[in-house]
């Protein structure tokens, strides 16, 4: 084959191979395989770079969610903490007034088995739906458990002002002075005028005596504080207690006493043993009262009924 290049200079004539023609055609058709290889990369590279707004958005929007489901998981974390210490709170307040209503039971005297704090309330009964009502929306959860606590503190305050007055009731109970200073005996000598037993003169008696057997009980009137024990002329061993309002109750002719001075006694409790000591002529237990600082007939505090014996 012939090739004719042309020049500024003139023309020249190449002779060429097939062969060799055949060779360079192929290479230049490699070539342009490689070029257009390159250039489809440098365009699939270039369109994968060119748009980062569609998979930047969406790598974006995933670890956004991540986000928001680790500060909603973090978030109930705090609010269950939270509900558990309230709860906590709601149940010793609880067990506070359970073990408050028992004291008041037992203080009030109500019968056990009626109101037993241990079980539950007893509630029942069928119920029947209501129609036409609106469609009844739950209060939060918080917001109930604000209000269960509101009640409960209600019924604190309730029961410790009924504690109160039921302690003020019993205390002022305890320390009226009624029923016999003896268990068993009867009354062998009044208050007021009479021939003493022992001189034969008229005289005053200025108590009440309770012949007993020797060794018997002799129990306290009221609640109050021994501000005496030991023996006193012609009243041998004597007992004598000092209660409010400015009462004092005398317990004369001892066996023996069984209190010291200083000591706090509750009504019906044994003080001392029946005898016959100092000017006596038999077992017997004298009983006087004195109301601030004055003698009184014991004859109206022997005669009340007694509710705390």
């Amino acid at each position: 084959m012939q090739v004719i290049i042309l020049s500024r200079r003139g023309s020249n004539t190449t002779n060429v191979s097939g062969r060799w023609l055949a060779v360079t055609a192929a290479l230049a058709t490699k070539l342009l395989l490689g070029v257009g290889l390159v250039g489809g990369l440098a365009l699939a590279q270039w369109h994968s770079h060119s748009g980062p707004s569609e998979g930047l958005d969406v790598a974006l929007a995933l670890q956004y969610q991540r986000d928001n489901v680790r500060e909603t998981r973090e978030d109930a974390q705090r609010q269950l903490d939270a509900l558990a210490v309230h709860v906590g709170r709601l149940q010793a307040r609880m067990m506070r007034i359970d073990a408050l209503g028992e004291r008041l039971v037992g203080v009030a005297e109500l019968d056990s088995s009626e109101f037993d704090f241990a079980i539950d309330v007893a509630q029942g009964g069928a119920d029947d739906e209501l129609e036409n009502l609106p469609a009844y929306a739950p209060p939060s959860f918080m917001e109930t458990l604000s209000a269960l606590e509101l009640r409960l503190g209600e019924r604190e305050l309730q029961l410790d002002l009924l504690e109160s007055m039921l302690a003020e009731r019993s205390i002022s109970e305890a320390s009226e002075l009624a029923g016999r200073p003896v268990n068993t005996g009867y009354v062998s000598s009044p208050f007021g005028r009479r021939v003493n037993p022992v001189t034969g003169r008229s005289s005053l008696h200025k108590g009440v005596d309770f012949a007993a057997p020797r060794g018997s009980d002799v129990v306290a009137v009221a609640a109050g504080v021994v501000t005496w024990s030991g023996r006193r002329p012609a009243y041998g061993n004597t007992v004598e207690i000092t209660h409010a309002d400015g009462y004092v109750s005398r317990y004369a002719h001892n066996q023996r006493n069984t209190v010291q001075v200083g000591e706090l006694v509750q009504p019906g409790q044994v003080i001392a043993k029946v005898g016959s000591t100092g000017r006596s002529t038999g077992n017997h237990v004298h009983f006087e009262v004195f109301k601030n600082g004055k003698l009184v007939n014991p004859s109206s505090y022997i005669a009340r009924s007694s509710l705390h014996r």
